[in-house]
């Protein structure tokens, strides 16, 4: 199976919780940057190891659909130049209510991306300036209805909870309207304040209160509750999905299976001697530098050993309802789960499920999955 991601790091502005790498971007700026991202694909192109034809495409970002129809389909029909593209390839943009038309989603739908992920977050005005989003709940409720209209039969729908002075009915009231756009997936985010972050800085000032544990466990099943009782399968810690639905794309991490990344912060991995993990240097300046001079601009962050590579294949596959699959284990690393993860199995046992060859944690186990997992890793 052949992925790629890439990365489009550039936004209208910044939003206060985001840690990810991206940049407020001007037009021309987005203009070159496509340019250096067909070099990039090029240059990916003659590695040893890259896949032949591609099975999931993921635009992330940043704000991927800051990219007019034309640069999308540019790149995407380099991609097919120089990979190929399988004919029943997921192919997701991640995007902004607050940057899209129906014109312009008729025209991605064209170029052929055929799954959308919309960060929708909230429906409620308040908190969406809370959080400091560009679009509004009316723009959030076009956009759906527009994607619909743009043919997307496969949507997937981003919201967030925890926030700051939010409610179990504030929530629920969310949640309910979410579900009557009726998207194919819908993917959770507690809001958490990680370091370097405008919302982190506010909450060790004492200026935003975070959400305490009880609550928080107390949003998170009403979530869970609300769509698995309106049909989605809780396939992951974070994400819910109609029958045949999955995202394909998330699935190849969640598995520890090869992923390219082409652009500016993009990571990847390589199955290959027990695995490695690598990134693009997330230097907009360096990116360019090294792409003109014709060099690869990819850096590696972690070569694994067997016991790094079991470590990292536990903390992954305990994040999905399937878990892990003992006999699959013993394929992978020649040795059985059961003697490698002994300890933790018996630290976590009230949590840790058997079911025939898979060992899994329920939604109940995701509440403290970061205390729990600390035992494999």
């Amino acid at each position: 199976m052949g992925a790629l991601y890439l990365h489009i790091p550039f936004c209208i502005s910044k939003c206060p919780y985001c840690d990810f790498f991206s940049e407020v971007g001007q037009q021309q700026q987005i203009d070159d940057y496509v340019e250096q991202l067909k070099r990039n694909i090029k240059i990916a192109s003659t590695q040893d190891s890259q896949p032949l034809s591609l099975d999931t495409l993921f635009f992330g970002g940043g704000t991927p659909s800051l990219l007019s129809v034309n640069q999308l389909a540019d790149v995407l029909r380099c991609i097919v130049r120089y990979f190929g593209i399988n004919p029943a390839a997921e192919i997701t943009i991640e995007a902004n209510p607050g940057t899209l038309s129906l014109e312009k989603l008729k025209g991605y739908r064209q170029a052929g991306v055929n799954r959308l992920s919309l960060g929708i977050q909230s429906l409620d005005d308040h908190r969406l300036q809370q959080l400091g989003r560009i679009h509004t709940v009316a723009q959030a409720r076009e956009s759906i209805i527009s994607a619909r209209a743009a043919g997307f039969d496969n949507l997937s729908l981003d919201l967030m909870f925890a926030l700051p002075n939010q409610d179990l009915l504030a929530l629920e009231s969310e949640i309910a309207e979410l579900l009557t756009f009726k998207p194919e997936h819908v993917s959770v985010y507690g809001l958490s304040y990680e370091e370097g972050t405008d919302f982190f800085l506010r909450q060790q000032a004492g200026k935003i209160r975070s959400c305490d544990e009880g609550l928080y466990a107390d949003m998170y099943l009403l979530l869970h509750n609300y769509l698995v009782a309106a049909g989605y399968n809780h396939y992951e810690i974070s994400n819910f999905a109609k029958p045949d639905s999955l995202c394909r794309h998330n699935q190849v991490y969640w598995k520890r299976e090869n992923c390219l990344a082409i652009g500016a912060g993009a990571h990847g991995f390589q199955d290959q001697h027990w695995g490695k993990r690598w990134h693009v240097e997330a230097d907009l300046n360096h990116y360019k530098e090294c792409l003109i001079q014709g060099k690869d601009p990819v850096k590696l962050l972690e070569q694994y050993d067997r016991d790094g590579a079991m470590k990292e294949y536990a903390y992954l596959r305990l994040r999905t309802s399937k878990g892990i699959d003992v006999q699959e284990f013993y394929r992978r690393f020649g040795l059985e789960f059961q003697d490698v993860f002994a300890p933790a199995i018996l630290k976590t046992k009230d949590y840790l499920y058997a079911s025939g060859q898979r060992r899994f944690f329920d939604v109940n186990g995701w509440l403290i999955y970061d205390h729990l997992i600390s035992n494999f890793i």
